[in-house]
């Protein structure tokens, strides 16, 4: 008897811990719970596709709310069962996940803690309407874990959600790092949209970031010419930077994103977008400081590092070019955007280079731009060093740039043509060295073969043959 009510007991408890563990969920996110189903698919409308092997174009902090186009973070929502349930979302409204979850494990591939885990043939559709239709949709895609490949689709309803369409072409989710798919809509009527797992079976796929453009969003997919902020990787990840590694780290600041290396205690390059959206009056901080971002096992380099070492502490993404604030301009004095710079190079022919970049923007241009580091062993005011700090920071060989210039416009990456000017310069790291930026033109190709990057590799493979062969000839003020 005694052993039948100890069971019994312990039956009792297990109920009440599985109980609470159902309940786990935040109540005040999930509003609606309901068995999994199945979605009715009618037909599939074509747009253009196009597919990115990184984080790809998007707008610049882009978060207004869905009558203008917003971008989806999910960093507000939680949901950790699969069951099908509609959660509400502030940047943009309720969605319905089925066979879905909102994950926040190491395994999840994410911006921030969270994104979206879909498997089976779940998915993750709006329950709201774009009223006034959509332009563009970017979302953010890759594999759970060690899971295997899957392929999702992007729907469309124009009914509130009584039957769907699939929309543009299918997408493979191979990579276990975020890569973006965009699809130009191009649509006016009133739609919502959503991800739609279509194989892969208990392989588990991430999505984030779900970016919606319409006609008046500012910055791509509207028809404005006016200067924007828009992404500072939009033409790529030169070296498939990832937070697991010490030598190639994925650092991404508002104002930049770079590669930092461990072993250099510098960035491997920096890249960042420049407009005259993004200049202004704010004077430099001159607040150097070590970047606390880096993992606490890293080395982090701080001013006073390069004190006496016959270095400039030289920005790679300058100060000049993200004056339009106070906290911008502070963020272009974090340490990992500095490498020890001779100061002929930094003050004359690099800061010219920079000057002509920045009026550019001012002629109705924008810039994308990638600066980096190549080799090691400079000559400073103390004359040749390989390294200051006691071998901490390397004394790069040389400073090398890569800018792309654009028309003020949208859809950057489609409106690139082997007619598109691109400059690329590589500069010793040495004093007494020419002040005329243009005595050191190159190719991309060259600086490719130099570092062992991958530059502009989001432009269709015919026309960066070209572009990156080329060495520019234009006018330098």
């Amino acid at each position: 008897m005694k052993s039948y009510f100890n069971y019994y007991k312990t039956t009792i408890l297990l109920a009440v811990f599985f109980t609470f563990l159902n309940c786990s969920d935040n109540k005040n996110d999930i509003i609606e719970q309901e068995a999994n189903t199945d979605l009715n698919i009618n037909g599939s409308i074509d747009v253009d596709t196009f597919f990115y092997d990184n984080h790809g174009e998007h707008n610049h902090n882009f978060t207004s709310n869905r009558t203008l186009g917003f971008t989806e973070t999910f960093e507000s929502g939680t949901k950790t069962s699969y069951a099908s349930a509609t959660i509400t979302l502030p940047n943009s409204g309720n969605w319905l996940l089925n066979d879905a979850l909102i994950g926040n494990l190491s395994n999840d591939r994410k911006f921030g803690s969270k994104s979206v885990r879909i498997r089976n043939n779940g998915y993750a559709i709006m329950s709201f309407n774009m009223n006034n239709g959509a332009q563009t949709i970017r979302i953010r895609h890759a594999r759970y874990g060690s899971d295997n490949s899957s392929q999702w689709r992007l729907i469309a309803s124009y009914d509130n959600g009584s039957s769907w369409s699939y929309v543009g072409n299918t997408v493979n989710t191979s990579s276990t790092s975020l890569n973006t798919a965009t699809f130009n809509v191009n649509e006016n009527r009133s739609v919502r949209y959503g991800i739609y797992k279509t194989s892969g079976g208990s392989s588990r796929i991430n999505i984030d970031n779900i970016e919606i453009v319409t006609s008046s969003s500012s910055g791509g997919g509207g028809n404005s010419n006016s200067a924007t902020r828009d992404s500072n990787i939009t033409f790529g990840n030169p070296s498939n930077a990832n937070t697991s590694s010490s030598t190639n780290y994925y650092l991404a600041k508002s104002d930049y994103i770079l590669s930092y290396n461990n072993n250099r205690g510098t960035a491997n390059w920096v890249s960042w977008h420049l407009s005259s959206a993004w200049l202004g009056n704010t004077s430099r901080c001159n607040c150097f400081r070590s970047d606390q971002n880096l993992p606490n096992n890293f080395f982090k380099a701080t001013s006073s590092d390069y004190t006496n070492s016959g270095f400039d502490r030289g920005h790679m993404c300058p100060s000049a070019d993200r004056n339009s604030s106070s906290t911008s301009n502070s963020n272009t004095y974090f340490m990992t955007n500095i490498a020890p710079q001779a100061p002929d190079n930094n003050q004359r022919s690099w800061a010219s280079f920079e000057n002509y970049l920045r009026s550019l923007t001012l002629q109705g241009n924008e810039v994308y731009i990638i600066a980096g580091v190549a080799g090691s062993g400079g000559t400073g005011r103390n004359g040749f060093a390989s390294t200051i700090d006691n071998g901490n920071i390397t004394v790069p060989d040389s400073f090398w740039k890569v800018a792309l210039i654009l028309p003020n416009g949208n859809n950057d990456i489609s409106r690139v043509t082997t007619s598109t000017r691109v400059i690329a310069i590589n500069v010793p790291n040495d004093q007494g060295i020419s002040t005329n930026w243009t005595n050191f033109r190159t190719s991309v190709n060259t600086i490719e073969n130099l570092t062992g990057l991958d530059l502009l590799e989001n432009i269709p493979n015919s026309i960066e043959s070209v572009l990156e062969s080329r060495v520019d000839n234009g006018p330098s003020s």
